[in-house]
């Protein structure tokens, strides 16, 4: 008979290695009874063994946490090792992290490769060599172990470092991180501040999804995006005649936030006459359509963002002051990617990832270099403009590598390790040749500025006039 193994509860995702390598727990699923107690008596005392014959106990074993491997008898399913085959893929699907052995008594040549596409980690034919066996199967299992232990710390990284869709672990961003979980589940309005780039609309979002309006309309609008006419109709909607080419109703982005959020970028932007609209809304918690008479009660949550210094805005009168108390209830500052130690790798790696799997690549590699170079970069458009350049490395660079000379020059010339990268390119350089360049470029510059006289641009040099001489002499500059 062939086992269903679907109604197994998969294991828990990465769980803890095994801390005992001295006594890792191996499952042997056969239906010889000559052969298992063979097998544990060989190889003990490493391996505290188990033997599961039917499919109730192939279960049971599936489901122990602290199982290491299994060595399966491909002939004791179903009609041979084609179903066994089947019941290898099934065991692998429900339990990724178990070092899974294979044996048959079959001659087929074409076994091995079917058993490691099904998922196994190595394939014997009979009769088993315990020896071998004994050294082979400690250490797949220890580097199974390893393995499991990178990716469960890997793991713990990437969610220390990860928060709503934010991405980032340095002590800048999780500042930012507390103070949206502390105003998430408040009704109370939210400013962001930071410059161009940073991310504000992701920050936007978290306090959204961190909080009780999650499952609520979210509505985003920039308010340099429309002319001060078009801003009116869609931040406040319009009647039906409301004015010309207005032949239906439209409710505005406002109303739509109604339960929800309303998120308004660049709110310094918004004309005065638009600023008196909003404030009056956000006193009377009622909206009333362009062309329309009567008021509609809303209920939302605001959420403004600006990279302009909001204080000195209004200082300026471009904004009004009765509007900024309501809006700047909770600041939140959101800092540029330069003052963020340690989070372009972080970033980097997950754009990658994005990118990568967006353009259907294999994922690509850094170079060390790369990495220094990225991290010496002031970063003037913050993590949009890192997450552009990163989207377009994917794009245009062919091989698994991205190496310095694939970055924009722009970075290169910002870095040290840039320049380094320039000065001395992969293949190296010739040391006498470039030396001799240098020299050659400031005698010409200084016989050109002191209109060919050996002795002014031998002081211009400040080195004797013989030796300038000779200079001159040796590279042929008359």
């Amino acid at each position: 008979m062939l086992y269903n193994l679907t109604s197994i509860t998969e294991a828990p995702f990465l769980p803890e290695p095994a801390r005992s390598p001295e006594r890792y727990a191996l499952a042997v699923i056969t239906d010889d009874g000559d052969l298992f107690p063979d097998i544990r008596k060989l190889l003990a005392p490493q391996f505290r063994t188990t033997l599961a014959s039917t499919e109730d106990e192939i279960k049971s074993i599936l489901e122990l946490s602290d199982l290491n491997a299994i060595l399966f008898d491909l002939d004791c399913v179903g009609d041979g090792p084609s179903d066994g085959l089947d019941v290898l893929a099934e065991m692998r699907k429900l339990r990724d992290d178990l070092v899974l052995f294979a044996f048959t008594r079959s001659n087929s040549r074409t076994l091995p490769l079917k058993a490691a596409q099904a998922g196994a980690d190595e394939f014997f034919f009979y009769p088993l060599i315990f020896g071998e066996l004994h050294i082979i199967l400690s250490r797949v299992i220890e580097k199974r172990a390893l393995e499991l232990e990178g990716r469960r710390l890997l793991q713990q990284v990437e969610n220390k470092a990860a928060f709503y869709g934010l991405v980032g672990g340095s002590p800048a961003i999780q500042k930012v991180y507390q103070a949206v979980e502390a105003v998430a589940s408040t009704g109370a309005s939210v400013v962001l501040r930071g410059e161009s780039g940073t991310g504000k609309e992701l920050v936007a979002r978290a306090i959204v999804q961190c909080g009780d309006r999650a499952d609520r309309p979210f509505i985003c609008l920039n308010c340099s995006a429309l002319p001060e006419t078009l801003m009116e109709s869609e931040l406040f909607g319009y009647e039906r005649g409301a004015f010309t080419g207005a032949d239906t109703v439209k409710p505005g982005m406002v109303e739509l936030a109604h339960t929800g959020t309303l998120f308004l970028d660049e709110i310094t932007t918004l004309q005065p006459s638009l600023q008196s609209k909003l404030l009056r809304v956000l006193q009377e918690h009622s909206v009333q359509r362009l062309g329309g008479r009567a008021a509609r009660k809303i209920d939302f949550r605001l959420i403004t963002a600006t990279n302009d210094d909001l204080e000195d805005v209004v200082r300026k009168g471009r904004f009004r002051e009765d509007l900024y108390f309501r809006i700047n209830v909770v600041p939140i500052f959101i800092p540029p990617l330069r003052e963020r130690e340690g989070d372009i790798p972080l970033l980097v790696d997950h754009f990658l990832r994005v990118y990568c799997a967006a353009a259907k690549k294999p994922l690509k590699a850094l170079q060390p270099e790369v990495l220094e170079i990225l991290e010496d970069y002031s970063w003037p458009g913050n993590v949009r403009e890192l997450e552009n350049i990163v989207q377009r490395l994917v794009v245009m660079v062919a091989g698994p590598v991205i190496t310095p000379e694939h970055l924009p020059q722009l970075l290169l010339h910002h870095s040290a390790t840039g320049q380094e990268a320039i000065l001395i390119p992969e293949g190296g350089v010739d040391f006498d040749a470039e030396m001799e360049k240098i020299e050659i470029a400031y005698l010409n510059a200084a016989l050109r500025r002191t209109g060919g006289k050996k002795t002014a641009a031998a002081a211009l040099l400040q080195i004797d006039p013989q030796r300038m001489k000779y200079l001159c002499r040796k590279h042929r500059i008359e």
